[in-house]
């Protein structure tokens, strides 16, 4: 199968000519803000190895427990009959019932805590599910000492090594927890050693996504407004892109176990 298929309008294109195991890159891809069913499966089929939906209410971006299990079920599956990829809640500060109950009506696989969530938060959130990924974003604003740019959030992350499965790396706003297009200082962060894998988010686009790539390995990456038409509305060509930019980048992007087979720390 040509690793390029995706000239004709997606629209145009049988679920049944792509295949999950041909696409599924060498670093994860998570697509987050997903709402609609259809594009989810369109997106799992290109070869996403996460999707995340938006659990706070808040969020333009929110779909209810109810929803994101009709779209998980609308998901392509394993021989075992286990959807692919794997499903990933986003919560804000919800509290432990709210996400225990969410995680059983919406058959997740990994809860993202995307808020002030403490560390002893997160001890208890894997208490509570102990067979889902948990991963925690933190969210880094410059400091005062431009040696050092990222002090503040990268001393936070320390405190939530041992509670977490993967850190997700999202730029600071004021007023809104993601989402927003706004992205890290790719460069400032190129010699950074962290203890557990971690995704890259904010501001990345098909357009730049090479260029985020070329200074800084992630073990991941997390896109959402950069593949959008509107809130929640993804665009199918921009991720068709974004799929062809990694594979000309690294032409190895098969084999790649998705988040809950073999990356767990």
């Amino acid at each position: 199968m040509a690793v390029t298929p995706f000239s004709l309008p997606y629209s145009d294109l049988p679920y049944s000519d792509l295949s999950y195991s041909a696409l599924a890159p060498s670093m994860q891809v998570k697509i987050c803000g997903i709402t609609q069913p259809n594009q989810a499966r369109a997106i799992a089929q290109m070869g996403a190895t996460a999707l995340g939906f938006i659990c706070a209410p808040v969020s333009p971006r929110y779909v209810s427990p109810q929803q994101i299990r009709a779209i998980v079920q609308a998901l392509p599956q394993d021989a075992d009959g286990a959807p692919i990829p794997d499903r990933i809640g986003v919560f804000v500060d919800a509290n432990l019932d709210e996400i225990v109950e969410t995680a059983a009506i919406a058959q997740l696989s990994g809860i993202q805590l995307h808020g002030s969530e403490s560390p002893a938060f997160c001890d208890q959130v894997r208490d509570r599910l102990p067979m889902l990924r948990l991963i925690k974003a933190i969210r880094l604003r410059p400091s005062t000492a431009p040696s050092y740019p990222w002090a503040d959030g990268l001393a936070q992350i320390q405190t939530y090594a041992h509670a977490i499965d993967w850190l997700l790396l999202d730029a600071y706003h004021p007023q809104q927890h993601g989402g927003t297009g706004v992205s890290l200082d790719w460069p400032s962060l190129c010699d950074t050693q962290f203890p557990c894998p971690w995704f890259l988010a904010g501001g990345l686009t098909p357009d730049n996504i090479s260029t985020a790539l070329s200074l800084i390995t992630p073990s991941g990456i997390d896109l959402s407004s950069g593949v959008e038409r509107a809130p929640g509305d993804k665009d199918l060509q921009r991720v068709a892109s974004l799929f062809d930019r990694l594979r000309a980048q690294d032409g190895n992007l098969t084999g790649r176990s998705p988040l809950s087979d073999t990356n767990r720390v």
